[in-house]
């Protein structure tokens, strides 16, 4: 058994701890469009049952759900997004900027058809800054995107009781190896790599049921020199090491039967910290895509991540038309 057996055993042994108002919530059918109903911002309503909802044994069995969807270093990144929810609650309560609820807890599971070893089913596991979404096929895991981590603060800068310690940063890996990278290219490289001096707002096709279907820009991998190969071979697999490792190979091998030559890495906005800055890595089978404009609570600037990996033959197991 792999990853589809396993989330498919930990998905009966949660729903198998609910109330029948609780499934009521937390089980739709899989033919259901919340499916595809996926976004990272506050909302004040969202599909599926949440933590705060669950008793102390269902929430560990939502966790023990969740630990299957990930790697050890995936699961680690989500659950301290969960626990950034506190520093921006204690943040924007000393600016009496409380817009959200922001709390460690509010994130919601929804399951979609039954977990079983043949048939259909899916899942979601979402809140504020992160959303994840699987799809499972006799006992396969046959997509595993949108995945969607994000990140305020990026770098926390300022002490919050039960707070994370200054200077920590959920994501670093996704954004030091890119600055690594751009940093490492050449004028002439530069030219092809950045496509604007100013960053996007935000990603493109946030909360879209399909990824963007723009063509790839920037420079092709095979246009770097063997260094730089090397740091953008990292950055795509800090990316692909969040998931468990069936899950991973599967995408690296993926990347790598459609050929290297067809990835390109494209740059827009600041090369260095505190300024706005975006980047995309895309192929025929994958893209990556980050954003780092917006303050965090406390006005510091280009201090908030937002990053995803999507499947560019099409998300949730649909082909793109």
């Amino acid at each position: 058994g792999g990853v589809g057996a396993d989330m498919t055993g930990k998905a009966t042994a949660f729903v198998g701890t609910l109330t029948d108002e609780q499934k009521a919530v937390a089980v739709l059918a899989f033919e259901k469009p919340e499916r595809f109903d996926w976004h990272f911002i506050p909302k004040e309503h969202r599909k599926g049952l949440q933590l705060k909802e669950m008793t102390e044994s269902q929430r560990q069995a939502a966790h023990a759900l969740l630990k299957s969807t990930l790697s050890e270093i995936g699961y680690e990144k989500a659950t301290n997004i969960m626990q950034l929810e506190h520093i921006l609650h204690m943040l924007e309560q000393e600016r009496n900027s409380n817009k959200f609820a922001r709390e460690t807890d509010r994130y919601f599971f929804t399951i979609f058809g039954t977990p079983s070893e043949t048939g259909d089913w899916g899942l979601s596991i979402e809140g504020h800054h992160l959303s994840l979404n699987l799809t499972v096929k006799d006992g396969e895991v046959v997509s595993s995107t949108p995945t969607f981590f994000a990140s305020n603060p990026a770098t926390v800068m300022n002490e919050v009781k039960d707070g994370f310690s200054k200077g920590t940063q959920v994501l670093k890996r996704e954004e030091q190896l890119a600055f690594e990278l751009v940093n490492a290219l050449t004028d002439e490289q530069k030219k092809i790599a950045i496509i604007g001096e100013t960053a996007p707002s935000e990603i493109r096709g946030a909360g879209e049921p399909q990824p963007p279907a723009d063509e790839k820009v920037g420079i092709a991998f095979t246009d770097l020199d063997g260094a730089q190969q090397g740091t953008m071979k990292k950055l795509v697999g800090t990316y692909a090491e969040n998931m468990p490792k069936e899950i991973r190979d599967a995408r690296i091998e993926a990347i790598l039967k459609a050929g290297p030559e067809n990835v390109r890495f494209a740059w827009a906005g600041a090369t260095a910290a505190g300024i706005g800055h975006y980047y995309r890595i895309q192929g025929p089978t994958f893209l990556i895509e980050f954003v780092n404009t917006q303050p965090d609570p406390a006005g510091n600037p280009a201090n908030h991540i937002h990053c995803v990996w999507r499947d560019m033959n099409g998300d949730f197991a649909v082909p793109v038309k």
